[in-house]
């Protein structure tokens, strides 16, 4: 698949992180997917992508856990080293220093975890967000996370807000809607403005 091109590369978010412009960094998992990631059974070692990372809170605690395939991929080398100094036991294949859109598929992923990473998108690459997730997923497979559902008001850079009904546009054609609704244990500063969701994607589409 053709690699996705964006103003917001390496560069743009080395200098975030170098600026401490991350605001976005929660300094540890979230409840609601912490409250998911318990409910996985650890003994079927579902393979596990974390796209756009960031400092991958997500990946530490399923390394503790006990989930030994979960991968993180993100354009900023400071935060892949930032998971690698806290967790030196995390596998370093599994750091991927890479463009999500270019990302291969085989083997494809079992569960793909979306964490602050769409609303850091251009908004334009949303929809080929939506496939590529598809793509990277076996069929069957999982896409769950967080998505904000709130107006950022107009900004021009990370990030970007969106509601319930523009994502579903996205997501309809690959996944089924398991769970697309207001999160109910989001952290205190995000209560009410976050979605909550777990789509499958649609068994037999092939990208």
């Amino acid at each position: 698949m053709k690699t996705v091109l964006s103003t917001f590369d390496s560069s743009y978010w080395q200098a975030r992180y170098a600026t401490g412009r991350d605001g976005w960094d929660a300094h540890g998992i979230t409840p609601p997917l912490r409250a998911y990631f318990d409910q996985v059974a650890v003994g079927q070692q579902p393979r596990i992508l974390i796209p756009g990372a960031g400092r991958a809170y997500e990946a530490e605690y399923l390394h503790h856990a006990g989930f030994e395939q979960v991968f993180v991929a993100d354009i900023a080398p400071e935060a892949l080293q930032a998971l690698a100094e806290r967790l030196p036991a995390f596998p370093k294949e599994h750091l991927l220093l890479e463009d999500f859109f270019a990302l291969s598929n085989e083997p494809p992923y079992d569960l793909i975890v979306e964490q602050t990473f769409f609303c850091a998108l251009d908004p334009a690459l949303r929809p080929a967000y939506a496939q590529q997730c598809a793509r990277l997923l076996r069929p069957g497979g999982t896409l769950m996370g967080l998505l904000f559902d709130t107006d950022f008001g107009p900004v021009t850079e990370p990030p970007f807000g969106g509601s319930k009904e523009e994502y579903r546009e996205y997501f309809a054609p690959y996944f089924e809607f398991k769970h697309f609704e207001t999160a109910t244990n989001s952290l205190k500063p995000r209560q009410g403005r976050e979605l909550f969701m777990c789509l499958k994607k649609v068994t037999g589409h092939q990208q």
